[in-house]
């Protein structure tokens, strides 16, 4: 396929066959129908969306499934991390009953991590397990939430509590559908980016630092590069630790800090989720110095990176909100982390820019005498 980068994702040998192809490229929403329809029992697809997607690209993407024969129907949701829900669950599994979606059909995924996480959860719990597709519309869900099979809702508690490992069957990612995102979001966007040059790639790092302006810029072919790029390094992870019971937790470097920073703004568009990451990423470099176990220049390169392209560094970065960022707030969120275990928290720390790691006991009350220092008053 010309001009498109292919990623195969190969999952851990079982009975069920669950490897499946990412693609990033230009142009491929015009082709979304084509690649889909020798995936249908009959030609139909429900598409799960958001109310800003629709507008922008829905009909784009009816148009290509229809070119190829492929009915479909559109089910819109409010934008916003707040979709995320158990009550917004309960409403589209129900809307997905009402479509008389089977479990051969295709429900497509078409938006932000939001839509990707809310879908791919529905189409993990629908009739026991359907099929789904993920067309990721922001730069976010192209680099790290559309791959890899993790979907969920928050819960009051914490982000991303109540879920489901299941892997999509195809993901489509049309670096085009970026030109349309708010400035801010593409940003937030870019923390993600910038991980997997933290977690294991130094060399890609080093390439943001000379690219990470043009892609954010809308540079065509830097955004496939750092897209078809994050999306193999994560792909190599995955295929060795599917469930995250030991190198993919790599992959949650600044999400521990970031969750509690999310849960404190309400999932609210004060502050965007891959902000918090951004403010983790640099939260978890300067605990990580406190630590002794990574130079204080890596953290301030890293955390210079962040800052130059629009982007928090931690606390003192936030908005100012009536948002309660405490130390004690903030580390009491993190005992509700998914990575506890055993009453442990396993915590994603740097030895340096391109070397991440576990530290697999977190001392709590050291984190909270760091954050108070960082500025969680």
């Amino acid at each position: 396929m010309s001009g498109v980068r292919i990623i195969d994702v190969r999952m851990p040998a079982n009975a069920e066959r669950r490897d499946y192809e990412v693609r990033v490229g230009e142009g491929l929403i015009d082709l979304a129908g084509a690649a889909i329809a020798p995936m249908l029992k009959r030609p139909f697809a429900a598409i799960v969306t958001d109310e800003i997607v629709a507008a922008a690209h829905g009909e784009r993407l009816e148009a290509a499934l229809g070119d190829a024969g492929v009915a479909s129907e559109m089910i819109t949701l409010p934008p916003g991390e707040a979709t995320k829900s158990m009550a917004q669950l309960t409403t589209l599994m129900s809307q997905l009953l009402s479509l008389g979606v089977e479990r051969s059909d295709i429900i497509i995924a078409f938006g932000g991590g939001v839509i990707g996480d809310l879908a791919g959860f529905a189409a993990a719990l629908l009739r026991r397990g359907c099929r789904f597709v993920q067309i990721p519309t922001t730069l976010l869900a192209q680099v790290d939430s559309s791959v890899g099979g993790k979907t969920a809702v928050n819960a009051p508690e914490g982000k991303n509590l109540i879920g489901a490992f299941h892997q999509p069957s195809l993901v489509l990612a049309d670096v085009t559908l970026l030109s349309t995102l708010p400035e801010r979001e593409l940003r937030a966007g870019y923390a993600e980016v910038v991980k997997y040059g933290a977690i294991n790639d130094r060399d890609f790092f080093d390439w943001l630092e000379g690219n990470g302006g043009a892609l954010l810029d809308g540079d065509g072919a830097a955004r496939i590069h750092a897209v078809a790029h994050a999306v193999s390094a994560k792909a190599a992870i995955v295929a060795r630790d599917e469930r995250e019971a030991g190198e993919r937790r790599l992959l949650n470097l600044g999400h521990t800090f970031g969750h509690a920073l999310e849960s404190v703004y309400g999932y609210s568009g004060a502050l965007l989720h891959g902000e918090a990451v951004a403010a983790g990423m640099g939260l978890a470099f300067d605990y990580s110095v406190r630590k002794g176990i990574c130079p204080r220049d890596d953290a301030d390169a890293l955390k210079r990176h962040l800052t130059r392209h629009g982007l928090p560094a931690g606390i003192k970065d936030l908005p100012a909100t009536n948002a309660d960022t405490s130390a004690a707030r903030l580390t009491a969120l993190m005992r509700q982390d998914k990575k506890m275990s055993g009453g442990q928290l396993a915590l994603i720390l740097a030895r340096g820019i391109g070397e991440a790691c576990v530290e697999r006991a977190a001392d709590l009350a050291d984190v909270e005498a760091f954050l108070k220092s960082a500025g969680g008053q």
